[in-house]
């Protein structure tokens, strides 16, 4: 049996959607259809509609996969969710989703959509990549799609294009102010999303401003790739197989700037934290949670360890990403009232530790030129601006640069899986394969590393250092040397 609307009475009870599947109209354009956006902003909208009611279904919008999108129409737009906890799983079935279209294969009607006035939120989650926007400045990243995009009348084929040409529509249709929310790991994500849309609104730019607000989110929840022993899980709960199951960690967090001129759902109903400033909470995921996945991601995938609660398991690991939170993150950091940065570390690796979520170390890996900026190297920037010596938050940049370099510890092939991937492997064939040579190389990265962090001879001689380290005794010893126990080469 398939799951579909006529399958939902076969369910168990505790399985079923909270709302019933139509009897809302649709409110929220959601560009993205991606697992995390499923397992966290969707849920979050559905027990907001079951708790306070409203018409505030969510259109989804794939920019280009059509796998998903078909999944969901074949389904009558459900789906379930499947909580792995350590000991125990449960599975949900969604039911907030009002349709589903691929925008690769209908630009025009996504950008009708934009101008519906029923709709009165857009969310975001199209990775760092999907904004083009330089990591290190949030300047656009002007190229010929984009400008095609905004400078002729074809389908528009960029996120940016999209939003643009819809927002084009809105203004002509007199439909009413809208917000745009980012729900990506970026810092201030409102505030680049605003960049981006004002960067290139050109006539549109009045406006935008009078009429179109950019809330700030931090978004949390851990979500690893769907496998096929997902699908058995969640068809053994449901009886009824599911092509577009999500799966996800227990823990859930959504802190949402309250700034909605058309309205908003209830999400505060449905646990969600509404608040006039998210950039603490951004701060601190970003630094404190996401950087320090990708720390584990990089060591771990060198390593040879496939899922990042093994890499945990590796010796000296533990220890050494404490050292990172503590001695490099917490100074950097103004957290919110009543949070230390150290105690939310501590659970951070708690929840990293969980092995029932199979997170993959090279899932986590991948992108890394679009997340080291705001993950890793403002971490760095701000404790040598303090005076500070980041030595830890050095050996997580040469644990990057020891992956992309494409060989792990044992010799496995490691994919390198990234924007910049030609300009990268191109760089470090034109370069000494010494650790000097490859830190310098990498350093020339402009759109990833700031000046200021590139040319400074501190960063560059702990680089060098961990990077021989990695290079010459592997990752395993030098995390076994631990904090404390010398220099880690």
């Amino acid at each position: 049996m398939r799951l579909s609307r006529a399958s939902l009475g076969s369910l168990p009870a505790e399985s079923r959607p909270r709302v019933s599947p139509g009897s809302f109209g649709p409110g929220i354009v959601h560009l993205g259809v991606g697992a995390f956006h499923r397992a966290h902003q969707a849920v979050y909208t559905e027990d907001a509609m079951a708790a306070g009611g409203g018409d505030w279904g969510i259109v989804e919008v794939a920019p280009r996969s059509a796998s998903i999108v078909d999944a969901l129409t074949e389904q009558d737009l459900l789906y379930s969710v499947t909580t792995l906890g350590p000991s125990s799983t449960s599975t949900r079935v969604v039911g907030s989703v009002a349709g589903a279209l691929r925008a690769s294969a209908s630009p025009s009607t996504v950008v009708e959509l934009l101008a519906d006035p029923r709709i009165r939120v857009v969310t975001l989650t199209v990775t760092e990549k999907g904004y083009r926007l330089d990591p290190a400045t949030g300047e656009v990243l002007w190229d010929d799609e984009l400008r095609a995009d905004l400078g002729t009348d074809r389908p528009p084929r960029t996120i940016p294009g999209l939003l643009i040409r819809g927002l084009r529509a809105r203004q002509k249709a007199d439909a009413g102010p809208i917000a745009l929310v980012s729900c990506d790991n970026l810092p201030a994500n409102g505030h680049r999303l605003s960049g981006l849309v004002t960067q290139t609104a050109g006539s549109l730019l009045d406006w935008v401003r009078a009429s179109v607000t950019f809330p700030g989110t931090m978004v949390d929840r851990i979500v690893p790739a769907a496998t096929p022993d997902l699908l058995s899980t969640a068809e053994s709960a449901l009886g009824a197989s599911d092509r577009a199951a999500v799966c996800g960690e227990p823990y859930s967090q959504w802190v949402i700037e309250d700034s909605f001129p058309g309205g908003r759902p209830p999400w505060e109903l449905a646990g969600a934290v509404m608040t006039g400033d998210a950039r603490p909470w951004e701060r601190l995921k970003l630094r404190a949670l996401n950087g320090v996945h990708s720390a584990i991601a990089y060591l771990g995938a060198v390593a040879g360890c496939s899922t990042i609660a093994a890499a945990l398991e590796l010796p000296g690991m533990d220890a050494v990403m404490r050292a990172f939170i503590a001695s490099d993150v917490a100074p950097t950091l103004d957290p919110p009232p009543g949070v230390t940065v150290v105690s939310y570390g501590e659970s951070v690796l708690t929840r990293f530790a969980n092995p029932a979520m199979g997170h993959r170390t090279l899932q986590v890996a991948m992108d890394g030129s679009q997340k080291l900026p705001q993950r890793v190297l403002h971490t760095l920037l701000d404790r040598r601006a303090a005076g500070g010596t980041p030595r830890w938050g050095a050996l997580v940049v040469a644990a990057w640069m020891r992956f992309v370099q494409g060989v792990a510890d044992d010799g496995r092939a490691l994919p390198l899986d990234d924007p910049l991937a030609s300009d990268i492997r191109a760089r470090l064939a034109a370069s000494s394969s010494t650790p000097e040579g490859v830190v310098d190389a990498l350093l020339g990265l402009t759109t990833v590393f700031d000046r200021a962090l590139a040319d400074d001879s501190v960063v560059r001689s702990l680089l060098v250092e961990w990077l021989t380290a990695l290079t010459k005794h592997g990752v395993a010893a030098t995390l076994s040397s631990g904090p404390g126990e010398g220099d880690g080469a």
